[in-house]
C-alpha cells in the first residue's frame, strides 16, 4: 500500500466512565494539509484500515479546522458519520457525547414463531414478551420483572445455538432486556448478533432504538437510563424527542492516541 504520510488515530471508549468499561471505537483523523485537500482513500483502503483496527466500528473523521471538533469551546458543532444505516449525528452535550439515532419501534411478535431462538438466548428463563423490529430486524425478548440484573448478567448465550435457530434473513441480532428498579437503571439489556460477527457486543447505539420506544411505552417515560451488562458494560441516557428520533448520550474516554502510516 503506497504511504500517503501520517494520519492521527485515537481509540475512545464509548458509554463509559473508566478506560475499563463501554465499547471501544477507533476515531481516524485524516490530516488536510492544502496539497491534500482533495485526497481521498479507496473505499476498499478505508475497509483494510477498518480491518486491521479489529473494533467493532472504525470512523474515518475529517477535520478541516479547530472550529469543527467536539469541545466544550464548541457546544454547537456537530459531526456526521456517513454509515449502511443513513447519516448519523453527534454532538457535545456538558461531559457526555450525545448520538442522534432515528427510532426503531418494535412490535409484538407470536413467542411460538421463534421459539428456538427464545430456548437458544434465554433458556428456560421466564419470558414477559416478545417483540420485533422489522426496520432493524432484531428481536426484543423481555424477561419476567422477578429477574435481576444478576440474572441477566450471569445468562451465558452460545453463538452457535443462535446461529442454528435461525437463518439470519429475519433475526439478525437478539436483544435480552429486563426492568430496572429506576436507582439509576430504568432498564437492562445485553445484545447478541453472531449473524454479522458480533458474538456479543459491549454497547450498541442500534439496540437502544429498540429498546427506546419499548421502555417509553411500558413507564410512560420520555428519558430513561439504561445499562448494556455485556462484561464490559455501558451506560447509556436515552431521551426521546418530539421529532421521532432519540438522543442517546454518554461519557467517552481516550484510552490511546498515536499516528497511522501506510
Amino acid at each position: 500500500m503506497r504511504s500517503v504520510g501520517g494520519h492521527f488515530v485515537e481509540t475512545l471508549q464509548r458509554s463509559a466512565s473508566s478506560t475499563r468499561c463501554g465499547r471501544v471505537s477507533r476515531v481516524k483523523h485524516r490530516e488536510l494539509e492544502e496539497d491534500r485537500l482533495h485526497w481521498a482513500m479507496a473505499e476498499e483502503t478505508y475497509q483494510s484500515v477498518a480491518a486491521e483496527m479489529n473494533l467493532s466500528e472504525t470512523a474515518f473523521v475529517q477535520t478541516l479546522s479547530e472550529r469543527d471538533t467536539l469541545s466544550t469551546a464548541n457546544p454547537n458543532v456537530h459531526l456526521t458519520f456517513e454509515t449502511l444505516s443513513g447519516e448519523l449525528y453527534a454532538r457535545k452535550k456538558g461531559e457526555n457525547i450525545v448520538l442522534d439515532f432515528p427510532l426503531n419501534p418494535p412490535v409484538p411478535q407470536g413467542a411460538d414463531e421463534v421459539k428456538d431462538l427464545l430456548k437458544a438466548a434465554v433458556g428456560d428463563l421466564e419470558v414477559r414478551e416478545v417483540q420485533y423490529s422489522s426496520s432493524t430486524r432484531k428481536l426484543l425478548v423481555c424477561l419476567s420483572d422477578s429477574y435481576t440484573r444478576q440474572n441477566l448478567e450471569s445468562l451465558r448465550v452460545d453463538a452457535a445455538s443462535l446461529l442454528a435457530a435461525d437463518s439470519g434473513v429475519h433475526v439478525r441480532g437478539v436483544i435480552v432486556t429486563l426492568r430496572g428498579d429506576g436507582r439509576p437503571y430504568n432498564f437492562y439489556s445485553r445484545y447478541f448478533a453472531p449473524w454479522v460477527g458480533i458474538n456479543e457486543d459491549p454497547v450498541t447505539g442500534s439496540a437502544h432504538t429498540v429498546l427506546a420506544p419499548y421502555w417509553s411505552g411500558r413507564l410512560g417515560m420520555m428519558h430513561l437510563q439504561g445499562r448494556q451488562c455485556s462484561p464490559r458494560g455501558g451506560d447509556v441516557d436515552v431521551t426521546i424527542r418530539e421529532d421521532g428520533r432519540v438522543d442517546l448520550a454518554g461519557h467517552a474516554c481516550i484510552v490511546t492516541c498515536g499516528t497511522l502510516h501506510f
